[in-house]
């Protein structure tokens, strides 16, 4: 017997399905259906929700005067700044104390605190300490007082206990220490005391840097430097002048982790490091540091502590 003689004496040939055809000859020609699947009451998956983007501008506060300013924080006083030497990035090599200043808005200096951090690319202020973020050297996370004594300096946690890797961005809210940590690629929430990780969002951008708190977000919101590349360098086109990767932000939801609005910044301003809330305003500093053998980034607002406004 043909193949084809053979499955229309099953009836696939006149449209049943080849197990029906078979439930249905061995059932005499009564054809027996095969039982419904069980109600599990699943759901198809939401659309997918569209995500605001917007564009922002900067405008220069103040220059600080020495060195890189990689990190910042709001306090009543003013805003603290942290110095990175760059060790590496055309100097000497050699470790050299790091700086975190605190500045008026008008730019004077009020505090100078000179801290162990190498290549600081991360500040935080809270229980009356700074707080360095080493993206160098040893690595790990500083903790100092005002008088330049170091209170702990401990590996970021979730890591081996003598190499937690890098951070590039630091902030205390509500008792609470995040770090933006490298090799996690995550913003993660710890206990300062106990060191005890607690909560991460995970990063989803390609250059993560500072961040800050929004209060304006129910449950709070976490803002966070993004770009598409590490470093940015300014270069003159037509008159103008151009970014050569973009740099923007991402605001994530505090409690969940979800990305609730993005934004970028336009050709000619500043490059963000560092970030802190004033009043409601984003503040940022550009820090104006190329890659290894390269020597600043051309950026025209390289040392400033700035604010960013949406357009």
């Amino acid at each position: 017997m043909r193949k084809r003689d053979f499955l229309a004496g099953l009836g696939v040939a006149g449209g049943l399905g080849l197990g029906q055809a078979l439930a249905q000859q061995e059932k005499g020609g009564a054809l027996v259906m095969p039982p419904k699947g069980k109600d599990l009451g699943a759901v198809p998956p939401a659309p997918k929700r569209k995500i605001p983007h917007r564009k922002v501008t900067t405008r220069n506060l103040f220059k600080v005067p020495d060195a890189y300013p990689n990190g910042i924080a709001v306090v009543p006083e003013g805003v603290w700044v942290a110095e990175q030497k760059a060790q590496g990035y055309g100097q000497s090599g050699k470790h050299v104390k790091e700086a975190a200043w605190l500045f008026d808005w008008k730019g004077n200096k009020l505090k100078t605190v000179l801290t162990d951090s190498a290549n600081t690319s991360g500040f935080a202020f809270g229980n009356g300490h700074v707080w360095m973020g080493a993206n160098g050297g040893a690595e790990g996370v500083y903790e100092v007082d005002l008088d330049g004594r170091t209170v702990s300096h401990r590996q970021i946690p979730l890591g081996p206990p003598d190499n937690g890797g890098g951070c590039h961005g630091l902030m205390f809210h509500a008792g609470k220490l995040w770090i933006v940590a490298n090799r996690l690629r995550g913003i993660l929430r710890v206990d300062p005391k106990t060191w005890a990780p607690e909560f991460m969002i995970r990063i989803t951008t390609d250059r993560w840097h500072g961040i800050a708190w929004d209060d304006s977000h129910p449950g709070g919101a976490i803002w966070m430097v993004t770009g598409s590349s590490d470093i940015d360098r300014y270069v003159m086109q037509n008159g103008k002048l151009h970014h050569t990767t973009t740099s923007g932000l991402v605001k994530y939801d505090a409690t969940t982790g979800d990305v609730l609005e993005t934004a970028e910044f336009l050709d000619g301003t500043a490059d963000p490091h560092g970030l802190a809330m004033k009043d409601g305003k984003l503040i940022s500093c550009d820090a104006g540091v190329g890659p290894p053998g390269f020597e600043g980034t051309g950026s025209p607002s390289a040392g400033y502590v700035f604010e960013i406004t949406f357009v």
